[in-house]
């Protein structure tokens, strides 16, 4: 049986390339015999997009548009939730993906692939001569932190197809930015993964969305990926990270106070102070983020504890290593100390501080 596709284009000041855009799809759907149906999620661009697709007059063509809400990943959800036929493909309304290709996607799919990328870099992709050294390096970049994911050549690409099932049985999606590819592909728990190789085209119409801004957006996501698929180590290694710019912020409190003229002892108690409000407001914020609508005060007074515990774990660690072994250089023996007491903070500020909450189910 040959499948019927849903086509979603999230759209945002591209008018102008929606009738070239339909007379290619238009000519795919007649050539390839696919049953395409072509669904533009426009985030209010007021742009004349919608006269653009009535004056075309499809009946297998037609517009969303989103108002209060902006974003290319939360666009492309917005419209398979709206949509309903067997197979999804998604790609940009710029003219750089090529729609020629997306029979290609779905033999893929048919050939038993949970989710096909149309790909700039396997043998056959290219990119258009202009294209340009840093959107390329950008765009490596990006594919090497996207790595522990996939082993895919090219899954920034927003050019990609899966099956409705597939996407129905995601977990937790939460995009944000513009790369909602790699999101299905890892929300979805995609296995086989296919890739096709494309031209991909710069845009002659409208402007580019790809900024600064969008580019910090990526980090984000990228740091939500790796805490849904490596929750237990990305919080520790997060965990850890905050402790050493704990250190970090200790020193320069401390060498601040002592500049403003504070006794040693008092510029060390500060710079102590000082570490471990900017430990907790970090691992509030990052490490452990689900629980920052939780009451702030409360949660400081339980980390302070929390920290506290760990310090003494530290000091009878480093004392006890001496004592058992007396050759034991001091320094290697708090370096133990340390590792033990951040280990006791991380358990005592994970359950106590900043605890999950779970509701039980009714019986």
């Amino acid at each position: 049986m040959v499948p019927e596709v849903d086509v979603i284009i999230p759209t945002f000041r591209e008018a102008q390339n929606v009738r070239p855009l339909l007379e290619r799809l238009g000519r795919v759907r007649k050539d390839s015999g696919l049953p395409l149906y072509v669904t533009f999620v426009d985030d209010d661009s007021r742009d004349g997009i919608v006269d653009a697709v009535r004056d075309i007059g499809e009946d297998w063509v037609r517009v969303l548009v989103r108002k209060g809400e902006r974003g290319l990943s939360t666009a492309v959800i917005y419209g398979i939730e709206r949509t309903k036929h067997d197979v999804i493909v998604v790609m940009d309304a710029d003219l750089s993906h090529p729609p020629e290709r997306i029979p290609d996607l779905v033999r893929e799919l048919a050939d038993g692939a949970d989710m096909v990328f149309g790909s700039r870099y396997v043998a056959g992709g290219s990119t258009g001569e202009d294209w340009g050294f840093f959107r390329w390096l950008n765009s490596r970049v990006a594919t090497l932190f996207a790595r522990p994911f996939t082993r895919i050549k090219d899954p920034m690409s927003g050019f990609f197809a899966l099956r409705r099932r597939t996407f129905e049985g995601a977990q937790d999606l939460n995009p944000v930015g513009y790369k909602i590819g790699l999101e299905l592909l890892v929300k979805c728990d995609c296995e086989r993964v296919a890739e096709v190789p494309i031209h991909f085209e710069n845009r002659i119409h409208g402007e580019s969305k790809l900024n600064l801004a969008e580019q910090l957006k990526y980090i984000r996501h990228l740091r939500r990926l790796y805490i849904h698929s490596f929750h237990r180590s990305a919080e520790m290694l997060q965990f850890i990270a905050v402790g050493v710019s704990g250190i970090l912020v200790n020193l320069l409190a401390l060498t601040l106070g002592l500049l403003a003229g504070m006794p040693h002892r008092i510029a060390i108690g500060f710079g102590i102070g000082v570490s471990i409000t900017s430990n907790f407001l970090l691992n509030r914020r990052f490490t452990f983020s689900h629980a920052r609508t939780g009451a702030i005060l409360r949660q400081y007074l339980k980390y302070v504890a929390s920290v506290a515990l760990g310090a003494v774990a530290n000091y009878a660690v480093t004392l006890a290593l001496i004592a058992w072994f007396p050759r034991l250089v001091p320094q290697v023996a708090a370096l133990g100390g340390i590792a033990t007491g951040t280990l006791l903070n991380y358990v005592s500020i994970k359950y106590v501080v900043f605890r999950r909450k779970h509701v039980k189910a009714r019986s």
